[in-house]
């Protein structure tokens, strides 16, 4: 089963995924570098010429609405695409990419869930329902959900740099806890102070010289 191929977005400093053009951007970084085109999914492998293109066209125009924030009309395109091709998770990585635009979380849960259960070696739908959970602040199924897109990846950058921004918030839960339970310990509330301002967007922890 190939890669779902991403672009690159942002949500509540956690890196979401989402389908877009035929090629996965390889890294979060500075800026994305898109790797070849992914071969078809097993299902558009038996259509032919003429399907497999409707079907593409299709994908585009959904996510095309998705960009513009037309979800209902993108997810009617995108449930009759699934009805067609059951087994093509691609519009249903979408679907679950506009349920999440929209904030329907619970659904989008749902949908990514259901997906990882069909098909989990792909990591990027493990990537975006950590996502979610961390939304709600649910901070170790979202870890893992990580390490479940890592084991299906060990290159996927977007994950890993999503499980270190994972781990800074259990730390901080944890040092919070720490520092209530003993409030003359300053180094606790030293590690607290250095994992809030590594929490924070834009502001850059101090350098470890490594």
């Amino acid at each position: 089963m190939p890669r779902i191929p991403p672009a690159i977005l942002l949500a509540l400093s956690f890196a979401v995924v989402a389908v877009q053009g035929p090629a996965r951007a390889a890294d979060a970084g500075s800026g994305t570098q898109a790797a070849s085109p992914a071969a078809p999914p097993p299902e558009t492998r038996g259509m032919d010429e003429a399907t497999r293109k409707a079907y593409a066209d299709k994908l585009r125009e959904a996510q095309k609405l998705v960009e513009g924030k037309r979800y209902a009309e993108a997810i009617a395109i995108l449930d009759a695409l699934t009805a067609a091709h059951p087994r093509e998770p691609q519009a249903r990585f979408i679907k679950g990419v506009a349920l999440m635009d929209e904030d329907r979380t619970e659904e989008a849960i749902a949908q990514y869930r259901a997906l990882v259960s069909d098909f989990p070696e792909l990591p990027e739908p493990h990537n975006n329902l950590a996502v979610l959970y961390a939304r709600k602040g649910e901070y170790a199924q979202a870890r893992d959900e990580l390490e479940r897109a890592i084991a299906a990846a060990p290159d996927y950058a977007v994950a890993r740099e999503n499980l270190g921004d994972v781990y800074v918030r259990l730390a901080q839960i944890e040092y919070q806890r720490a520092a209530g339970l003993n409030k003359a310990n300053r180094g606790v509330a030293a590690k607290l102070e250095l994992v809030k301002r590594i929490a924070t967007p834009g502001v850059q922890a101090p350098a470890t010289g490594q």
